[in-house]
């Protein structure tokens, strides 16, 4: 945000659904509107430019790509209703008159007819319905006369109680609130009581699809029917869908995933997933209870499991940090001599933050925020009010967990200060009745305390390099293996440039170097580095060379050959001169635009492919989808067959090649896969059998979706109500009273709130999550030391 640029508030006389959905600023005498969505700046023009901006319509402004489709077709209705509004005196009086003399003039009816129906075409308007029975009068143009000189408010009831047949233009724009199709699914949602983001499932919209193709006729399925064929068919679907990644299990390796959970009851459950670039899958489910703590029954498990897969497709073994699984990990690395255990990296970091966040004064200024957050998110007045200064959005963020909510949302709220701080000293606070309140005046002390804020950025900008090697660890969209040890020392050189001193930033780095110990036996983060090749040729060869035992003892393990091993060293002087075609200027533009490792599959999205091998390239793409001819299908094939970087231009070191490929391909997290939704207790409750092996088959089937979910849902974090039940694991500690009073709960009205907007327009812009990571060059010995530590056996 620009320093010149104040936030000013929008008053209730803009009534336009435009303003929902744009900031406003002062800049001098003038005032500008920012988009939400896209971050386009409106220096003049007024809110129709900018709802044209919205709405997708060539105008004046740029069209805004990032628009949810749903504001958009509100931008679009309402445009429309206004090119309604402009020929409503032009259109009306010739549509009554039409009515009453059609039948005796023609003329004057097909006239008005046709004069109706060019401006529906143009407008996609629904005509206006008018009845041929209706006779001519001629005190209907004196009605209307008498209409036109009313108010707006009386203009439809008095046409349509003596006209009936006219529908006016009010109507024409359905109300979205008395949809009976949405009443409909609400009642059904709330007769069963699941969560109501189940609408954000990819299977919701197809299903609606569906039933609306089958008419309004359609019968649904029995309990029966779901129960037995139609789960039958759905099994079969999923196991060919596990069938296919199978395929690419050989070809990227993969990694074993232990998600352990414990019930209400004390149960100890284990699920076993498997992750490849493509997808990652749900194998089963085991009750662990009785033997939990022994080393010997998970080393069983998972030797199963191993072998159940393939040792030789198996990168990697990843569990929780415990102790039984220290030692199970030695074991499976002395039994399977061709794979790692890892302790989960996210856990790892998670651990990081937790120990910043019992600092002394990190923790006060924590304390703070979720006062201010908790008197907020109470009182329904005072969370509108917020919601209208912060133009929608929300000043918690909600993280993969709870100690990093705790930082995500003191830079959320680090960013929405100006905002925060314009509400306070606002008109309007001054007379709402919370602000004479204890918790009120406690907010408005804290939003003007300076000392507060510059504590508030500082721990942002200290832990954000946390929070990003986080999101990249956790992340189900990207393999992370190649970027969590430069997310690392990106947060130690952060650390150091803002505390400048030895003395105060070691605190922070011991921290870091502590957590970090559990995972410095892993060769694989240093060899990710190394072999990502954006990073690689961003580092000093000094480093290179300091870092390249870590891909030696990688090369030792993932290649079991020995003369594949010695082939693969004599490639890595290949890689690190870039001969040959890695460095090709193709290859090296190749470098910031295509990830290191991936090996794509086929599927419908060819052209994207296409079209960023040719941005790569630097070549206009010369055509625009869909692709057609036989050629062109053959070109799609060929290149999404040879994948990305590694896979375009490593060719002529092909050893080299399928290592970087394996590594490249991981990820480091075991964190977020579990779906609360799915209740596997269940399966190990029932005692009948056949029961038991249904439960397992609807249980394979639910994760197995949800898994897929995780990569094809659009919905974002962004969109989430920080008020929802579905989220209080997270966010309960900075939303919930720590008393429930009756004065609270007569004072608030939820009926009343209005909905968030869920951006995240002053946040950083939406992108690359290793885009930070990857910008500058890694110089810091002293930091790759920290990394790197003292060799050690597990």
């Amino acid at each position: 945000m620009e320093l010149n640029l104040v936030p000013i508030s929008i008053t209730r006389q803009k009534q336009d659904p435009a303003w929902n959905h744009c900031e406003v600023f002062k800049n001098g005498e003038r005032l500008q509107i920012k988009c939400m969505y896209c971050g386009k700046l409106f220096k003049g023009g007024g809110i129709h430019r900018f709802k044209e901006h919205l709405a997708g319509r060539k105008g004046q402004g740029p069209i805004c790509e990032q628009v949810p489709q749903g504001v958009r077709s509100v931008m679009q209705e309402s445009l429309n209703g206004i090119l309604v509004k402009q020929d409503k005196k032009q259109k009306l009086i010739p549509k009554l008159l039409a009515c009453g003399s059609s039948s005796r003039n023609p003329n004057i009816g097909g006239e008005a007819e046709n004069l109706g129906s060019h401006d529906d075409m143009n407008f996609g308007i629904k005509p206006i319905s008018v009845l041929n029975t209706l006779e001519g009068d001629s005190n209907v143009v004196s009605k209307v006369g008498r209409v036109r000189k009313r108010g707006r408010g009386r203009d439809r009831n008095l046409i349509e109680s003596n006209y009936p047949c006219v529908k006016t233009d009010l109507a024409l724009v359905p109300n979205g609130g008395e949809n009976p199709t949405h009443m409909a699914i609400g009642r059904f949602l709330y007769d069963i009581g699941v969560n109501l983001d189940a609408v954000n499932s990819v299977c919701f919209q197809p299903m609606i699809d569906a039933i609306a193709s089958g008419g309004s006729g359609v019968v649904p399925p029995s309990c029966h029917d779901l129960r037995g064929w139609i789960l039958k068919n759905v099994i079969e679907e999923v196991k060919d869908d596990i069938d296919r990644n199978k395929a690419m299990w050989g070809k990227t390796g993969c990694s074993i995933i232990v998600e352990q959970c414990r019930t209400k009851n004390g149960r100890v459950l284990l699920s076993f997933l498997v992750y490849c670039p493509q997808a990652t899958v749900f194998m089963k489910s085991v009750d662990a209870s009785h033997a939990v703590y022994s080393a010997d029954y998970l080393f069983e498990l998972l030797k199963q499991v191993i072998e159940e897969v393939g040792s030789e497709k198996v990168v990697q073994v990843i569990t929780n940090c415990e102790e039984p699984y220290l030692f199970t990990g030695k074991r499976l690395m002395e039994s399977f001599p061709s794979l790692y255990w890892a302790p989960c990296l996210a856990h790892c970091v998670d651990l990081m933050l937790q120990d910043f966040s019992n600092l002394e004064w990190i923790n006060e200024t924590i304390e703070q925020a979720k006062s201010l957050t908790r008197f907020i998110y109470n009182q329904s007045s005072v969370l509108n009010m917020m919601r209208k200064f912060t133009s929608g959005n929300d000043v918690v963020e909600p993280a993969l967990t709870c100690f990093a909510t705790n930082f995500s949302t003191l830079k959320r709220m680090a960013d929405l200060k100006l905002n925060l701080q314009a509400m306070v000293n606002s008109q309007d606070w001054l007379e709402c009745p919370y602000a004479k309140k204890p918790g009120g005046q406690a907010m408005s002390d804290i939003v003007n305390n300076r000392s507060f804020w510059n504590s508030c950025m500082l721990i942002a900008r200290i832990t954000y390099p946390l929070l990003r090697v986080l999101e990249i660890a956790g992340s189900k969209k990207r393999s992370a293996m190649g970027y969590v040890y430069a997310g690392i020392y990106r947060a130690k050189e952060t650390i150091k440039k803002e505390l400048v001193k030895q003395d105060d930033y070691m605190v922070y780095w011991n921290i870091i170097d502590n957590r970090w110990e559990q995972q410095r036996h892993l060769p694989l983060y240093a060899a990710g580095f190394f072999l990502n090749p954006k990073l690689f040729y961003n580092t000093e060869e000094h480093i290179h060379n300091d870092i390249l035992s870590s891909v030696f003892d990688s090369i030792e393990r993932l290649v079991p050959d020995t003369n594949i091993q010695d082939q693969v060293v004599r490639e890595i002087n290949l890689y690190k001169s870039a001969t040959g075609d890695l460095g090709r200027p193709m290859a090296v533009r190749a470098r910031d635009n295509l990830l290191p490792g991936k090996y794509p599959c086929i599927d419908r999205n060819c052209h994207i492919a296409i079209s960023c091998l040719f941005r790569t390239l630097g070549v206009k793409v010369p055509w625009r989808p869909p692709y057609n001819g036989d050629l062109i299908a053959l070109s799609v094939i060929f290149i999404i067959l040879l994948g990305e970087w590694w896979s375009i231009y490593g060719g002529g070191c092909p050893n080299l090649q399928r290592l970087a490929i394996r590594i490249l391909s991981q990820t480091c997290s075991s964190i977020g896969y579990k779906p609360s939704k799915i209740s596997i207790e269940e399966i190990h409750n029932t005692r009948n059998f056949l029961e038991r092996q249904r439960l397992s088959d609807l249980v394979f089937v639910q994760y197995n979706l949800y898994l897929r979910q995780m990569v094809l849902q659009k919905q974002e974090k962004d969109s989430l109500d920080p008020l929802a039940f579905n989220n209080k694991d997270i966010l309960e500690d900075w939303i919930a009273d720590n008393e429930v009073s009756p004065d609270n709960l007569e004072s608030s009205d939820w009926k009343s709130l209005d909905p968030p907007v869920g951006n995240r327009t002053t946040l950083t812009p939406p992108g690359d999550e290793a885009e930070d990571f990857l910008s500058t060059r890694f110089t810091d010995l002293d930091i790759f030391n920290g990394l790197k530590g003292v060799k050690e056996e597990i």
